[in-house]
């Protein structure tokens, strides 16, 4: 996990064409997308491996931070209940990361559309192979995480605008299948949460 001073991040919509701010508290994130070892570690399932967990919905994402919690003395942060689930407010225990907090870590004080060079940085269509590959390979960014573009999208916490998609949830960072303009700080997906799809996993983060 990595210590994120707290700060302002301008968050943006290609789709409506609207920008916001929003201020961002200090909390931490893993410099790691969460790898399929971990995964089986703590939600059961096969050995695993090196590589990023994919295929899990945003509602397996959410029961892992509980269970990990729960592994680790802390109070789960979620209180389950489907599309319902809520935070509890005074939990320590491990989250996923507000969209804000997710490209304010991945900006990492940069202010152009990525933090490298994107060979170097970041697993997509043009060098990816058709797949996923262990985290952690390429370069990071200033502050010291992996992956935050390219190899397979994150879940984030927030809606992705409940007006227009109802439940659906944020994705972000682009993955393994994606062209070049999906691998950028800013891009936003969506996908309703209890999809799994084989470009997307998630990483954790915890309140301080």
């Amino acid at each position: 996990m990595v210590d994120i001073r707290p700060g302002r991040v301008e968050l943006a919509d290609r789709r409506t064409q609207r920008r916001w701010q929003v201020e961002v508290a200090a909390y931490r994130i893993a410099a790691l997308p969460v790898t399929r070892a971990q995964y089986a570690a703590v939600a059961g399932g096969d050995a695993g491996n090196g590589l990023p967990v994919d295929s899990v919905s945003w509602e397996d994402a959410v029961r892992f931070c509980n269970r990990l919690s729960e592994r680790e003395g802390l109070t789960p942060v979620y209180r389950l209940a489907g599309e319902n689930t809520e935070t509890v407010a005074s939990a320590d225990g491990y989250r996923l990361p507000a969209e804000a907090e997710w490209e304010y870590a991945c900006r990492a004080g940069t202010t152009g559309p990525r933090y490298g060079e994107l060979d170097e940085i970041a697993w997509y269509r043009e060098n990816s192979g058709g797949t996923a590959h262990p985290a952690g390979r390429k370069q990071p960014n200033p502050w010291g995480l992996y992956d935050m573009l390219g190899n397979v999208w994150e879940w984030c916490w927030d809606f992705y605008d409940p007006a227009v998609y109802g439940e659906y949830r944020v994705l972000r960072g682009g993955g393994w299948f994606d062209e070049h303009w999906s691998c950028r700080a800013s891009v936003r997906r969506r996908s309703h949460p209890t999809l799994r799809l084989d470009d997307v996993g998630f990483r954790v983060a915890r309140s301080v």
